[in-house]
């Protein structure tokens, strides 16, 4: 095992151990030979991992303090880490109702960007996500994938440095949305036509289409969201594999 693994492994366990409530917010964790004995790893290793969970808004560390667990609202929750060890956790309806209000606020001003702005290039790589989506449905595949192609797409041809940059931190949270919204049965063949509508409005130029077609389809995906938190049927693990569909 490579020292490297060693410090993921580390920084998973204790990142997961915090997310899940082991422990809280404002709790001090525990000093660094217990938690080196009870992980089985050096003090160098257990120090590297406290860093990253700082650098992540964890926790904060000081003399005379040691390190404490900071609240929720302070956690980054743009660190695709910490969007899965909350999935792991479980997520809750707070964390998807925060993920569906960002989206609603942040993806039609970049489609309606994207519709006056985007080029040629843009477009084909929209394009050759939806075809992407669309072979899945059809013959079978990783769906989620290339959904995520799709909107990551958007937010690029929207040609807005920082929302560019936001659309890499953003992937983890959307990739939940969509993780559930395929659970539901035809979820990801009913939105196909939604998807065709976002695309078709940007190629059109028109910003008020494209902004009226992307929150149909957040406000679809809310719905998906919805009705499975309500089914009480486990909720996906963003640690593992996206699942593939099945052909038709």
């Amino acid at each position: 095992m490579t020292i490297k693994n060693v410090h993921g492994n580390t920084l998973d366990l204790l990142g997961k151990a915090i997310v899940a409530g082991r422990y809280p917010p404002g709790s001090s964790m525990p000093p660094e030979p217990m938690l080196c004995e009870e992980l089985g790893v050096s003090r160098t290793v257990v120090r590297e991992a406290v860093k990253s969970l700082v650098a992540k808004g964890l926790v904060s560390t000081g003399p005379k303090v040691g390190t404490r667990v900071l609240p929720p609202q302070q956690w980054n929750w743009f660190d695709p880490d910490v969007v899965a060890w909350q999935s792991q956790a479980g997520l809750t309806r707070e964390f998807l109702r925060d993920l569906q209000e960002l989206r609603r606020v942040v993806e039609p001003a970049a489609v309606r960007m994207a519709a006056q702005r985007a080029t040629d290039e843009d477009i084909a790589a929209i394009e050759e996500a939806f075809a992407g989506m669309k072979k899945a449905v059809e013959e079978g595949g990783d769906y989620v994938l290339h959904d995520l192609r799709f909107h990551q797409g958007l937010l690029s041809a929207c040609h807005n440095r920082m929302l560019v940059q936001m659309s890499k931190a953003l992937s983890a949270l959307l990739r939940t949305s969509f993780e559930i919204s395929t659970t539901r049965k035809d979820g990801p063949r009913n939105s196909l036509p939604l998807h065709r509508a976002v695309l078709d409005a940007v190629i059109a130029r028109d910003p008020e289409r494209a902004e009226r077609a992307i929150l149909v389809l957040i406000d679809g995906a809310r719905e998906d969201i919805e009705a499975v938190l309500a089914s009480r049927r486990p909720l996906p693990k963003l640690d593992t594999p996206s699942p593939l569909l099945r052909a038709a």
